[in-house]
């Protein structure tokens, strides 16, 4: 597979995720709750990835890879999620769709850059290169910009 499918996937992944952030902080301003309206996005996507799972999964894990599973996997990811989730919906309202995903994806951008600098959760190490701190001072701008238009 060449590198422009899984490049034009990430960028549809990221415009689902904007649409998601949008559309929820509109339900928890209905709602009045940025986690009541994480609990009811979850329990919809539960639903939608049971008949994900039922239509494309051949074969489930064995019991025994289940256990082998190191305990912390099958939480912490879920607490990330909802606690960045949860808190999306409630800085969009105030910020404002484009500076909270844009401040958002520097979050995720410098962390990322730092995690992988390091290899931490077991990933390859990636050298730190003038155009990656490049890249990042130029979001930072960026954001900048977009915040103080």
């Amino acid at each position: 597979m060449s590198q422009s499918t899984p490049i034009l996937l990430a960028f549809i992944g990221g415009v689902f995720l904007a649409l998601h952030g949008g559309l929820n902080s509109q339900l928890s301003e209905q709602l009045k709750s940025p986690m009541l309206t994480s609990l009811v996005a979850y329990i919809f996507s539960t639903l939608i990835a049971f008949l994900a799972v039922a239509i494309n999964t051949r074969h489930l894990p064995s019991f025994c890879q289940l256990k082998d599973v190191p305990y912390y996997l099958w939480f912490s990811g879920a607490l990330f999620s909802v606690a960045g989730i949860g808190l999306y919906y409630y800085t969009i309202p105030k910020l404002g769709i484009s500076t909270m995903i844009s401040i958002g994806l520097f979050g995720q951008i410098l962390f990322s850059v730092v995690a992988g600098y390091f290899g931490w959760f077991g990933l390859p190490s990636e050298p730190m290169a003038y155009k990656k701190i490049f890249g990042v001072l130029a979001m930072t701008l960026g954001i900048i910009l977009i915040k103080n238009n």
